[in-house]
C-alpha cells in the first residue's frame, strides 16, 4: 500500500511535470540561502518523516527524508553512535534529506568522510513521480551505490530524496581539544604533518593566530596524541566546534547579518596560505578556507586561485548573488550533468537554477 504522504508528493510532481512548472523542494528550509535563486512552488518533505530501521550492531540507520536531524542524532546518541560527517545546522529544524541533498559536512569531514562516503542507499521520486530505489541497507550491499552517492550535493536537482540509509560510526570514548599560537602557514604545515601520522585527529580550525586541534578516540590513543603534539587544553571545546560547524562562530557574524559576502574554498590541504583580500578561517587541515570577502576579493581571482590549488570556490552567502554561485564545470563534466538531469528529471521541474544555471 502506498503511503498517502508519498502519494501526495507524487501527484504534485506529476501535475508540475505535465505543465512543465518548477517545484522547489523544501524540508526545514535551513539552507534556503545556499545555491542559486529559489524558484517554483514549494514541495514540502517534512510530513514524510520517521526512522524506518536502525540496527546499531550493523552500523546502519534508515530514515525518511523529512525526519529532523535532531531526532536522528538523538536516537543514535542513545546507542553510542553518530553521523560521522557531522552535519551542520544553520538554524533549527534541519532535516536528514536536506543534509544529504546539500552535501555539506562539518569539522570531522576530512577525517571521517564526506556525506557521499557514508550513503548506503536512497529512495527517491524522480521528475515524473516514479518511486525509485538505489543501493541497500547493509554495508556489504553495493548494488547501485554510485547512483545513491549522486544525490549528495545535487541540491535536489535529480529528484526528491524520500528515504536514505547511512553508515553510522561509534561515538568516540574521549575528545580533547588543544590550541597552539601560530601563523596560518605554520598551522597548515603542522596540520599536514600530523595528518600523515597515526594520530586520532578529528578536526582542525585556524583563526587569527590560533590553531585548535581536536583529537578523538580511546583514552590511551588520545593521551598518546596529546603527549606527542603538546598544546594548551581548551575548556568548553564542544561549544567551539559546534559554533564552527553551525556558523555561530564570530567569524561568520558579518555574513549572517548580511553585511559581508562569505566564500567557501575547497582546496588541497597543502595549499600555501594566500592573502585573498579578506578575513579567513581555515578548517580540514588546510583543505577548507572560509573567506569573508573584502574590497580586494575578486570572484574571478578567487576561483582562479582555488582551481590552481586543485579545488573550487563557492559563493556561500551573499546579499545579492550576482556572481555565479558554484564553480563553472568544464564541457565534459557539464555534459555528464545534463545527461543525468535528462534521465532523472526530464521536464526540469526540480530546483531550477539552484545548482547550475543550465538546469
Amino acid at each position: 500500500m502506498i503511503d498517502p504522504v508519498l502519494e501526495a508528493l507524487q501527484e504534485q510532481i506529476r501535475v508540475a511535470a505535465q505543465a512543465r512548472l518548477p517545484l522547489r523542494i523544501r524540508g526545514g528550509g535551513t539552507k534556503d540561502f545556499y545555491g542559486g535563486a529559489l524558484q517554483g512552488e514549494v514541495i514540502d518533505t517534512r510530513a514524510y518523516a520517521g526512522i524506518i530501521d536502525y540496527e546499531p550492531t550493523e552500523l546502519v540507520i534508515t530514515a525518511r527524508a523529512g525526519t529532523s536531524l535532531a531526532a536522528v542524532e538523538r536516537a543514535m546518541q542513545a546507542r553510542g553512535q553518530m553521523l560521522a560527517f557531522e552535519p551542520p545546522r544553520f538554524a533549527e529544524g534541519g532535516t536528514l534529506g536536506g543534509a544529504v541533498a546539500s552535501g555539506l559536512a562539518g569539522p570531522r569531514r576530512a577525517y571521517a568522510g564526506a556525506v557521499r562516503d557514508l550513503i548506503l542507499g536512497v529512495r527517491l521520486l524522480d521528475g515524473t513521480g516514479e518511486d525509485l530505489n538505489f543501493g541497500g541497507k547493509v554495508m556489504k550491499n553495493v548494488a547501485g551505490f554510485d547512483v545513491s552517492r549522486l544525490m549528495a550535493g545535487a541540491l535536489g536537482t535529480l529528484g526528491i530524496i524520500t528515504e536514505v540509509s547511512l553508515k553510522c560510526l561509534p561515538l568516540p570514548k574521549l575528545e580533547t581539544t588543544v590550541a597552539f599560537d601560530c601563523s596560518a602557514d605554520q598551522a597548515i604545515r603542522m596540520a599536514n604533518e600530523w595528518g600523515g601520522q597515526p594520530l586520532p585527529i578529528s578536526a582542525t580550525c585556524f583563526y587569527v593566530g590560533r590553531l585548535l586541534v581536536r583529537v578523538s578516540g580511546a583514552r590511551p590513543a588520545v593521551a598518546a596524541a596529546l603527549s606527542k603534539m603538546g598544546g594548551e587544553v581548551v575548556v568548553d571545546a564542544e561549544a567551539f566546534w559546534s559554533g564552527v560547524r553551525d556558523h555561530r562562530h564570530a567569524f561568520f557574524a558579518p555574513a549572517l547579518a548580511g553585511d559581508a559576502t562569505l566564500w567557501r574554498l575547497s582546496v588541497k590541504p597543502t595549499a600555501a596560505y594566500s592573502d585573498l583580500g579578506g578575513d579567513q578561517l581555515i578548517e580540514w587541515g588546510g583543505g577548507l578556507r572560509w573567506l569573508i570577502a573584502g574590497e580586494r576579493s575578486d570572484p574571478g581571482k578567487l576561483r582562479a586561485w582555488a582551481a590552481a590549488q586543485g579545488g573550487h570556490a563557492t559563493l556561500f552567502r551573499a546579499r545579492s548573488k550576482g556572481a555565479e554561485v558554484f564553480h563553472s564545470l568544464d564541457a565534459n563534466l557539464l555534459e555528464i550533468h545534463r545527461k543525468l538531469k535528462a534521465v532523472f528529471d526530464p521536464n526540469a521541474v526540480f530546483n531550477r537554477g539552484r545548482l547550475l544555471p543550465e538546469f
